[in-house]
């Protein structure tokens, strides 16, 4: 994915900013239908969906609360706010699945405390976006839209994506408004790559329509490789795909299947460890040595370097 700071304007028409400071000591009343999701903060709603993971979500006011909703997959569509910095909310019922969806259910404290001590660099990104987290989506989805990612900038791959989903997806209905899930692997399969270029993918048709082909074929078992221990296996059986290369791998494996050791490296990645860990190699040693470097939760640190790196260098 390419990506420059002027690339993130797509997102600013959303009407979710900066989450502000909950009254302390004031018990806050919404309505019955909307339930509030329990978490560790800090988290930023704003910073997740900017944050390059997510391309999807779109504004819905519910109640009076200006919140955005999306489907989940292919399933039906989904509604989270925050109001405040203290307030997570979505619909009654909804709050297991927007949880783990939006990484609600994981604790930063465990995650920080395997980095690396005295990492000035890494902590002050972290400083500069606390409440980032790393999303837990449906595997073929993330798969297929980094597939489709590939030298685009983030308006196109979100042009793109809802474009695919408008076209394929199913229908789901939320508070009047329709959101549209995305399409599985035999429904792009059959489509096929001709059909596929008119949403503006270019060459990357073929590769969707063969990764959607061989899934449907059960040449590659995603849940398998959600499921397995082993990151190295997972990832070169990812990259058997056409058109899958190591960082649309490791992208998949981090913002899906919850391989927080990936750690995927594009241009603001390896400029941030070029110029301030003085790091010089390249491709499979720097993959190594940030994995080993970072750590176990490596992905997560690249998630504060990254948004860190294409706001401030």
């Amino acid at each position: 994915m390419s990506t420059s700071p002027r690339s993130w304007g797509a997102w600013d028409s959303l009407p979710i900013s900066e989450p502000r400071p909950g009254p302390k000591g004031l018990l806050m009343s919404f309505p019955s239908s909307l339930v509030s999701v329990p978490f560790e903060r800090p988290f930023s709603l704003a910073d997740t969906l900017k944050s390059g993971q997510l391309f999807h979500w779109e504004p819905l006011v519910i109640e009076g609360i200006e919140g955005v909703a999306g489907c989940i997959g292919n399933e039906k569509a989904y509604w989270i706010a925050q109001p405040d910095s203290e307030t997570v909310l979505t619909l009654s019922g909804d709050e297991a699945p927007i949880s783990r969806y939006f990484g609600l259910d994981q604790s930063l404290g465990e995650i920080h405390g395997t980095f690396p001590r005295e990492d000035l660099v890494l902590d002050a990104a972290i400083q500069y976006c606390p409440g980032i987290r790393v999303a837990r989506q449906p595997v073929w989805e993330c798969l297929a839209t980094f597939i489709t990612s590939s030298l685009k900038q983030v308006t196109h791959i979100r042009s793109i994506s809802m474009a695919l989903r408008q076209k394929y997806g199913e229908a789901h209905r939320l508070h009047g408004k329709t959101f549209h899930g995305y399409p599985s692997p035999g429904k792009l399969a059959e489509v096929g790559e001709t059909e596929l270029r008119t949403c503006a993918l270019g060459y990357r048709a073929k590769s969707l329509a063969l990764a959607g082909e061989a899934l449907e074929k059960g040449e590659i078992d995603l849940e398998a490789l959600e499921n397995s221990q082993d990151l190295d296996f997972s990832r070169s059986e990812l990259m058997r795909l056409h058109g899958v290369g190591e960082k649309i791998a490791n992208c998949t494996l981090l913002f899906s299947c919850g391989k927080w050791a990936a750690f995927p490296i594009d241009v603001w990645i390896e400029r941030i460890l070029r110029e301030h860990y003085r790091k010089r190699v390249k491709g499979a040693k720097l993959q190594k040595w940030a994995e080993t470097y970072f750590g176990e939760n490596a992905g997560y640190a690249q998630q504060y370097l990254f948004h860190y790196a294409r706001k401030t260098m």
